[in-house]
């Protein structure tokens, strides 16, 4: 089989090596991927800003959908041909996050899902949504579920209420669509007017620019006077001040991303605003599993921006480099 192995931190230094199809041992499925998608949080692995510390060679990506080929002993939850997607963090079933948890996670802690066949423990896989094509299951562990994590599961989002998404990425777009099934209000940013129009498309109330309008925090106050109920922030410190203004005394600010790089943010504001900052980091297969079930009643379809055969994985981690992408890119076997 085919595998990708990172041999230093750059997209350039990545390669394909050829390797023995694994078996699965006890309590382990054999996987037949059949699709992958690629996070943010891929391509900051590969350029040594996640972890510098990495051991080479590394397999990276943590989202991926395929088949189940092959079954170890005492396997019980998932059985041959099974559609999966891997949990991204394959010791995380349910609950709060444990340290020991957080140390599980594909394409990080664990080697990744860049391969044409994976192992993966049967209490880490989730079966997927019979109506999603393979790419489009396979942008489901991480991003997805880290903008139901933010959403829907920490009870943040109520009918009626204003939830504010940063850009047009994976996890951005997916908030979009879980806040408009909570019956939330959606206001977006971008960079791009062309984006910004499909975003109202897909439900977004209102649109800021923040290119052509920087101050965009001003713009939503002056739709939303009190501010918004909530921001999903995935821009890390170089936004979190202009969504401290943006929010509503009392509401709430999931903190995702870095997008925007790391730095200093002043705290002042949590405090007199009262404002509730949680981090999310994705969330665990049970939430996954609730994603699911709210994906199949509604018939939603993630938005997959463009799919590259398996051999393009550099090509498909430049597109992400340049920002042109609107929603997940992913890649299928070619």
């Amino acid at each position: 089989m085919k595998i990708y192995q990172l041999t230093a931190f750059s997209i350039d230094s990545l390669q394909t090596v050829d390797l023995p199809i694994p078996e699965p041992g006890h309590g382990q499925v054999l996987v037949k991927m059949q699709a992958w998608s690629i996070n943010y949080r891929d391509l900051m692995m590969i350029r040594g800003l996640y972890n510098p510390k990495l051991r080479f060679p590394f397999t990276p990506l943590s989202d991926g959908a395929g088949e189940v080929a092959a079954i170890g002993p005492g396997v019980t939850r998932v059985k041959m041909g099974d559609r999966v997607c891997g949990a991204f963090m394959q010791g995380w079933q349910s609950g709060q996050l444990s340290e020991a948890a957080a140390k599980t996670a594909l394409g990080g802690a664990l080697p990744g899902v860049a391969a044409e066949y994976v192992v993966l423990q049967e209490e880490g896989v989730v079966p997927v949504p019979a109506h999603l094509s393979w790419e489009e299951a396979a942008t489901l562990p991480c991003a997805g579920v880290t903008a139901w994590n933010a959403v829907v599961s920490s009870g943040a989002t109520s009918p009626g209420q204003t939830v504010l998404v940063q850009g047009t990425g994976g996890v951005s777009l997916f908030a979009l669509q879980f806040a408009k099934l909570a019956g939330a209000e959606v206001v977006a940013t971008s960079s791009s007017d062309q984006k910004l129009q499909r975003v109202r498309a897909m439900g977004a109330s209102e649109t800021v620019n923040y290119r052509t309008n920087p101050d965009w925090e001003v713009a939503i106050r002056k739709w939303l006077p009190e501010g918004v109920d909530h921001v999903v922030e995935v821009g890390g410190a170089g936004t979190l001040p202009r969504s401290f203004k943006a929010v509503r005394t009392g509401g709430r600010i999931s903190l995702i991303g870095v997008l925007s790089g790391v730095g200093d943010a002043n705290p002042l504001p949590i405090l007199m605003k009262n404002i509730n900052v949680q981090g999310i980091f994705v969330g665990s297969r049970a939430m996954f599993e609730a994603m699911n079930r709210a994906i199949v009643a509604h018939q939603l379809r993630p938005s997959v921006d463009k799919a590259f055969n398996f051999s393009e994985l550099p090509a498909a981690l430049k597109h992400m480099e340049s920002g042109a992408h609107f929603g997940k890119i992913c890649l299928k076997l070619g």
